[in-house]
């Protein structure tokens, strides 16, 4: 999951994303979709149904660098580039949906609005604490 953190995911891919996931534990399960078991059933199986799907991990790395490259001086170019507006024109239609715009949902459904100037809060609120201490029991 290299440079998860700047991906911008758009609703089918994610769909996509979550339905390959579940194939591998039904695969790694060895149950077949023949057998019309449930995914909470094979989660279970798996021993993975408390922990975060691929998704909010996406998700986790994505809030971590954004208040990573918040916290930057203002002159460092991860900075200016994340802040840049385009001075041109968009295409007709609808557009796509922005980086930008993933965080700002990502940071609503976990409350963090600009949290980011309290270091410990928004490591807490964007999941960094509580996987750095889930690495350490696993180890």
């Amino acid at each position: 999951m290299y440079g998860a953190e700047v991906w911008q995911i758009p609703t089918t891919e994610i769909n996509k994303i979550l339905s390959t996931e579940m194939d591998v534990l039904g695969r790694s399960a060895r149950k077949s979709r023949m057998a019309r078991i449930k995914n909470e059933h094979i989660k279970e199986i798996m021993g993975v149904k408390e922990k975060p799907d691929i998704v909010d991990i996406i998700e986790r790395k994505r809030l971590q660098w954004y208040g990573h490259v918040k916290m930057m001086q203002e002159e460092r170019l991860p900075k200016l580039i994340m802040e840049w507006i385009p001075g041109e024109r968009r295409k007709r239609g609808r557009p796509r949906k922005t980086w930008m715009e993933g965080v700002r949902v990502a940071m609503k459904t976990r409350h963090l609005e600009d949290q980011w100037l309290n270091r410990k809060e928004w490591c807490l609120g964007s999941g960094r604490r509580r996987q750095l201490s889930q690495d350490r029991k696993d180890r």
